[in-house]
């Protein structure tokens, strides 16, 4: 090889390493104490969503509230006592799971292990009862 392919080979090398290096520095990630700020900034904002994901952000009130906490608290209250409040995370308008069971502790245990004699349960992870 002739000297001058030997520095272009240089130059170009030289070149890639430098470039790798400042876009590895543009992308380089943020530290704990700017994420904790930018963090900061959106709950402040009111851009965070909720525990649980359920809903998309609310832009945040900006008026007063016309009610004492003595009254919101007596009146939550109220509500728990009549069975109007929603469960934690859920709606009153879920659709219920079906009836209460007419059977017994006692009886389902023996139903359970009368199948399991005649191999009629259903393996973990299986489509259908085995024989």
């Amino acid at each position: 090889m002739s000297s001058k392919s030997i520095l272009v080979s240089a130059l170009a090398i030289a070149a890639t390493l430098a470039w790798q290096s400042a876009s590895a520095q543009a992308s380089a990630p943020m530290t704990r104490d700017q994420r904790k700020a930018e963090t900061a900034a959106a709950n402040k904002s009111g851009e965070l969503t909720p525990a649980g994901g359920g809903e998309a952000p609310k832009a945040k009130s900006t008026s007063k509230s016309t009610v004492s906490r003595d009254q919101r608290k007596a009146e939550t209250a109220k509500m728990n006592e009549e069975g109007k409040l929603a469960p934690a995370g859920g709606s009153l308008n879920e659709p219920t799971h079906g009836k209460a069971s007419t059977k017994t502790r006692a009886q389902r245990q023996a139903e359970i292990e009368e199948a399991r004699k005649k191999g009629e349960m259903v393996p973990a992870g299986q489509g259908g009862p085995t024989k």
